[in-house]
């Protein structure tokens, strides 16, 4: 079997996924299938026809997910959803989605696992607290390598 066989297979074994994931919603659906079909484009060999194959493809990708949020806005306004909620809820998610990952990894993170009782997150408090200078801990590496330093003692 040569390397374009494979491609084939799994760019079509990821497609079949994607067309599941179109109905269950925690598969990534269209996404994939877009992605599969330029992996197959690029490496599976089949050169103008795999691009063709490509372009038609998106068009239906694309297509479909304009139909989803036509579908979706319209739904909306059939159940008197005020467009405010929409707006406010679609900017409390991506906000999100930019502020809790940073919040998380400067603020939790160093918590999480650089306890005194701890060598890392997940153990146990009655597990014997590391020995040796706290730069070779790894909840000293976890500390140090969050950013969050605006308050830390100079090394020294």
């Amino acid at each position: 079997m040569n390397s374009e066989t494979v491609v084939s297979i799994l760019c079509g074994l990821a497609i079949l996924v994607g067309v599941a994931g179109t109905i269950i919603p925690i598969l990534p659906g269209s996404f994939l299938i877009g992605l599969s079909l330029l992996a197959w484009a690029i490496w599976g060999g089949a050169g103008t026809t795999g691009w063709v194959v490509f372009a038609v493809g998106m068009v239906f990708v694309l297509a479909g997910m304009a139909a989803s949020a036509v579908l979706t806005g319209r739904k909306l306004r059939q159940h008197s959803i005020p467009s405010r909620s929409v707006v406010i809820g679609l900017a409390a998610g991506v906000a999100g989605m930019f502020v809790i990952p940073v919040v998380g990894s400067l603020w939790v993170s160093p918590w999480a696992c650089c306890s005194a009782n701890s060598s890392g997150p997940g153990t146990s408090a009655r597990q014997r607290p590391p020995v040796g200078p706290p730069s070779k801990r790894p909840g000293w590496a976890c500390w140090r390598s969050s950013g969050w330093r605006a308050w830390q003692p100079a090394p020294g």
